[in-house]
């Protein structure tokens, strides 16, 4: 049966890590896509000794260094790093390797198939490139550097529809690498994350190590918006077009989209969930601010570094939104580390 952890989404980063009741094993990682560091966090809160990562865009990194201090990091394009012949030994002999490739090709809220191998040129001015090959260009990263186990984290339209046969090259191409990958759908609703966000994990195990098949079956009980929710907002703080459909919602809203689609049959606004007390949070995203049921205004700061479970006390220049969206959460990723430790890596 596996051994579950809680780990507590109400964190500081001067509370230190590990988490409460881990043990500091030491087990090297590294990330690459590290982007606001949700991962790497939840690395440290695991026990481990996260080393660092890559990262294309220079103040998202300058904001990753400033709150994780790290030991190595690369502001470069993915691709770079892999011609790379100066790296240091300590990242081709990790434990783990940890990547997030940019998956809006693959999101069910996106374009999906009309996106799939088109060109594109990100606000960071890297090289145009095609979204879909970056998780093949992780897979070359893995390759190069072969740590005992590799981690591949993506949305959940991966698995789904006709995202299912890139999902099935994904796991040929690390199995002619050296790897007996597993595929894992899971929400962190039920890990202890007060949010709804389904995410795919593919974590490989290097062939040379003989031990059973992961094992990850998460239950914590729901976190609901009201347990963090803060009593502001008598002042509306919406703009008029949201103050005017707010004013017309009911419970059975989950969005301004509803509201908009009855009132004037139109599609709008279905990014904008209506968050309320008596339900787990909808999954934050870097587009949009989520407004409240209960009183007119958006997520506070508090609220939203809440149900994306990273500390209180995370530094970063501009909306918190953004860096909380765009991560996975830290408490996600530091419970299926800590399995990955105990079932795998504690044993090798």
């Amino acid at each position: 049966m596996m051994q579950t952890h809680k780990f507590p989404y109400k964190w500081r980063l001067t509370d230190g890590y590990p988490a409460p009741g881990i043990e500091y094993h030491g087990c090297k990682s590294f990330g690459t896509f590290i982007c606001g560091g949700g991962s790497s966090m939840g690395y440290k809160l695991a026990g481990f000794n996260h080393l660092g990562g890559v990262e294309i865009d220079p103040k998202v990194a300058a904001n990753y260094k400033r709150n994780l201090h790290p030991q190595l990091l690369y502001v470069e394009d993915i691709r770079q790093f892999n011609e790379r012949q100066d790296l240091p030994s300590d990242l081709y002999d990790l434990d783990l390797l940890d990547g997030s490739p940019p998956c809006s090709t693959f999101s069910t809220a996106g374009s999906r198939e009309d996106a799939w191998g088109k060109r594109k040129q990100f606000k960071e001015g890297q090289q145009v490139q095609t979204l879909d090959d970056l998780v093949f260009v992780y897979c070359d990263t893995i390759k190069k550097l072969m740590p005992k186990v590799c981690l591949l984290e993506n949305v959940s339209g991966l698995v789904k529809g006709n995202g299912k046969v890139y999902y099935k090259k994904i796991v040929q191409k690390l199995e002619k690498i050296g790897y007996r990958p597993q595929g894992f759908l899971l929400n962190a609703a039920t890990m202890g994350v007060p949010q709804k966000r389904e995410r795919v994990f593919i974590i490989g195990l290097r062939k040379d190590f003989d031990l059973p098949k992961l094992n990850l079956n998460f239950n914590e009980p729901p976190i609901l918006f009201k347990d963090f929710q803060q009593d502001t907002g008598d002042k509306v703080e919406l703009t008029d077009f949201e103050y005017k459909f707010w004013k017309l919602r009911q419970r059975g809203d989950s969005n301004l989209g509803n509201i908009i689609w009855r009132e004037e049959q139109r599609h709008s606004g279905f990014n904008c969930a209506i968050q309320q007390g008596n339900k787990v949070c909808y999954t934050i995203i870097a587009s949009c601010e989520h407004v409240v049921y209960e009183y007119p205004r958006k997520m506070t700061d508090y609220e939203i570094m809440c149900a994306g479970s990273f500390p209180q006390d995370y530094q970063c220049d501009g909306k918190i939104m953004w860096y909380v969206g765009m991560s996975v959460p830290p408490i996600m990723t530091a419970q299926i580390a800590h399995q990955i430790y105990l079932q795998w890596l504690s044993k090798i």
